[in-house]
């Protein structure tokens, strides 16, 4: 049974290519535009042939044979400000 994890972007957006080698579903960019061009990849419910496609926090993505990726936002890292208020 695949598995689900979440996929942190450090990013507003990040391509469906992109987020098949971040997530390590794809090793090289070939091989990600392969499983979208023999569409292996459903994105929120559907069928994906584009490997531009944008992908937001909260965008699911499954791949057939590997795993299901949910798109998350990473933590923000918190200022100096912050951390120390008074201190400029």
């Amino acid at each position: 049974m695949p598995h689900r994890r979440a996929v942190e972007i450090h990013t507003a957006q990040i391509t469906l290519g992109a987020l098949l080698k971040w997530a390590r579903v794809a090793s090289t960019g070939g091989e990600a535009k392969a499983l979208v061009a023999g569409r292996r990849v459903i994105v929120n419910g559907q069928v994906e042939t584009r490997r531009g496609r944008r992908l937001v926090p909260g965008d699911l993505v499954a791949v057939q044979g590997g795993p299901t990726v949910v798109v998350t936002r990473a933590n923000d890292v918190p200022s100096a400000k912050t951390l120390a208020p008074g201190i400029p």
